[in-house]
């Protein structure tokens, strides 16, 4: 099960400040909307594979964190195949496999402290005015990563619940279930942020 998105490691995206990381993330994702090269695409794919490879993730864990993305991708890769022939959805589908590869990767390297306190700097001039509070988007911000390893355990647990009692396991049936778990986290949390006194500072 994943206990955390973020993964031990000295590699030199470890080492970047999540702002680089972020403004990478975002200059590539328009550099590969711009570019209408299969060879290059599939070369990027390839290049962003290798760079979560890296990471410090076993291929199980790696494959696992993805599985859900990868799979509604495949529906949508069919969907444009269908729709606007092999060639446009074969670039669709590299673009989009290249960018989630490098935000995994990115993810898996940054802590949610270091994605909290940029998010904090990004919302600070308007924070300033009055607009917005950007420690309260921070805080969902952080809350929404914390969550998705708890999402993913909540999935697995349930599926070897099922496996125990010899009863075939189906996604669908992990769903209202699922809702229950998550709901019940987010009131704890609620109720540990209202406890400490976070919000309405």
């Amino acid at each position: 099960m994943l206990k955390s998105l973020y993964v031990d490691g000295h590699t030199f995206l470890h080492r970047a400040s999540a702002g680089a990381k972020m403004a990478a993330l975002a200059l590539c994702g328009i550099a590969l909307y711009f570019t209408h090269s299969t060879i290059i695409l599939a070369s990027a794919t390839v290049l962003a594979g290798t760079i979560y490879l890296r990471v410090g993730l076993d291929l199980r864990e790696a494959y696992a964190r993805l599985k859900p993305v990868l799979f509604t991708i495949g529906i949508l890769a069919l969907v444009n195949w269908w729709v606007l022939g092999f060639g446009i959805a074969a670039m669709q589908l590299l673009r989009i496999i290249a960018i989630v590869l490098l935000a995994a990767a990115i993810t898996a390297t940054t802590r949610i402290a270091e994605f909290m306190a940029l998010i904090e700097w990004l919302l600070g001039p308007l924070d300033r005015r009055g607009l917005v509070r950007a420690s309260d988007i921070s805080l969902a911000l952080g809350l929404v990563l914390r969550f998705v390893p708890d999402i993913f355990a909540h999935y697995e647990g349930l599926k070897d619940a099922h496996v125990a009692r010899g009863i075939p396991f189906r996604p669908a049936r992990a769903i209202g279930p699922m809702i229950i778990l998550v709901l019940k986290d987010a009131d704890s949390i609620a109720e540990a942020i209202d406890a400490r006194g976070i919000r309405g500072l």
